[in-house]
């Protein structure tokens, strides 16, 4: 039995930012005022389904105004609950502030198992949730821009538009009330893939610092290292996707069915093909079963990424855990006790609060887009070829040789719209890593990199605030 302290989500939240924050110089009020939420929206709606109306509980969560609009996910699960909302929407104000995207923390759920609705119904649900959002002001460009979470998705966010819009009539900026939209509806490109290819950048990061790997025992780069990935939802299919395409081997892959391990590595499309077919991932050819999903998360590996379910990592088994980094791709994915064991056991942590950003940080170049109403490289991909074109016969004809067809091909393109989403995304990252470990290394008493996380964010928010004239 573990002895560890039943925390909720939202007080473990808390317990990481008291304890970042004796690592800050701002005062106790600024602090408080930080780490509370500043609105709570607890509604209940009737819905007609089938026959009978059921009445749904859901929730809205603006956890900071230092920045305006809020920003946050919008998920559908039996387990929302007010104090999840909280949480999450708390980490998102964390989140942007340590990857320097301008918006204040939010969340949202509805709690329901939309597995159990029919598409008709569950437009029925996320329409009657908007108009409530819209009632309270909850919802618009420039106030709170809800996102996809668990159990949502573009279809969802493409409900949620037409929505507001139809509120909202001649509302210029309108596409700007939501992002995750299908790129028919404003949406962006690179934005399926941009979670787990934030959990991607910003582990690589980690990876390619020398001193840190040599500490770990480990090479640096990411080519050879061995993955686990817990959860092959979106987040979880992506970092595991562009891991194996930059040389790593994906030893284990753990679902909520169970679990494959191969020392000699799992192809992730194969096992997502697998999967389609036969209604599990077990059972892949050439991999070993496991009794139980979580008993993948104790095999040796060298990089672990819970991308599926808070609090996986807990006091009971942190100390079976073998990985010398955990890169949390989930919301919350280990305690408060699971750090502090692992801390000791000289493993480094990758805080979710940062590490799966790249969600928010592409919602925010969405953002900008349904403001701006053009498309990325539009203006710009045609002048760049033609450019580089020029440039690249100049250079020929200057050295008498020929470039081949593929470098020709590499030289002369002109950036396409997910091209530059990625760029974006892959600096953001880089840079949030960077700024982190800066704070890490230079204060000896912090504990891990979460706290380090913490005291980025606790100083940009309040920095903020102070700036604004609310504190002295």
């Amino acid at each position: 039995m573990s002895s560890e302290k039943p925390y909720s989500f939202f007080q473990s939240v808390e317990r990481s930012f008291d304890k970042a924050a004796i690592f800050t110089e701002w005062d106790a009020g600024i602090l408080e005022q930080i780490k509370q939420c500043n609105s709570v929206y607890q509604m209940r709606f009737p819905v007609k389904i089938g026959d009978k109306v059921e009445t749904i509980e859901a929730y809205r969560v603006q956890h900071s105004h230092h920045k305006t609009p809020c920003k946050g996910g919008i998920r559908f699960s039996m387990a929302v609950n007010q104090d999840e909302v909280m949480a999450l929407a708390a980490l998102m104000t964390y989140k942007c502030a340590i990857v320097n995207v301008p918006f204040g923390g939010g969340k949202g759920g509805i709690k329901i198992d939309p597995k159990k609705y029919s598409a008709y119904e569950l437009e029925k649900i996320t329409r009657r949730y908007t108009a409530e959002l819209i009632k309270k002001n909850f919802i618009g460009p420039g106030t709170d821009v809800p996102a996809p979470d668990y159990g949502t998705g573009a279809r969802e966010m493409a409900w949620i538009l037409d929505t507001y819009v139809a509120m909202h009539p001649g509302e210029i900026d309108a596409a700007g009330c939501v992002t995750g939209k299908p790129v028919s509806q404003g949406g962006v490109r690179g934005r399926t893939e941009a979670t787990g290819l934030g959990v991607f950048y910003g582990l690589r990061e980690v990876c390619n610092m020398k001193a840190v790997m040599d500490k770990l025992g480990l090479t640096t780069g990411v080519e050879g290292k061995r993955v686990c990935v817990q959860g092959l939802g979106n987040v979880g299919y992506h970092s595991a996707l562009f891991f194996q395409q930059a040389g790593a081997k994906i030893v284990g892959l753990a679902e909520y069915e169970g679990a494959i391990w191969s020392n000699d590595g799992l192809d992730i499309d194969a096992v997502v093909k697998h999967r389609k077919s036969s209604g599990s991932i077990n059972d892949f050819e050439g991999a070993t079963n496991f009794e139980k999903s979580e008993d993948a998360l104790e095999m040796d590996c060298d990089i672990l990424i819970p991308a599926a379910l808070e609090n996986v990592i807990n006091g009971e088994n942190a100390s079976r855990i073998k990985a010398k980094i955990i890169g949390e791709g989930a919301n919350g994915p280990l305690t408060p006790d699971a750090d502090e064991i692992l801390a000791l056991k000289g493993a480094i942590v990758v805080p979710d609060m940062y590490l799966n950003a790249g969600g928010v940080t592409v919602s925010y170049f969405e953002w900008l887009k349904n403001l701006s109403h053009v498309r990325y490289g539009r203006m710009e991909k045609r002048f760049t070829e033609n450019m580089n074109h020029h440039i690249l016969g100049q250079i020929e004809e200057l050295t008498n040789k020929k470039v081949s067809t593929a470098e020709r091909e590499f030289i002369m393109h002109g950036a396409d719209e997910v091209d530059l989403v990625r760029s974006g995304l892959e600096e953001t990252m880089i840079t949030a890593t960077k700024e982190i470990m800066d704070i890490w290394h230079a204060n000896p008493n912090i504990p891990d990199m979460r706290t380090a996380a913490y005291v980025c964010a606790i100083n940009k928010v309040a920095t903020s605030y102070a700036e604004l004239g609310i504190f002295p």
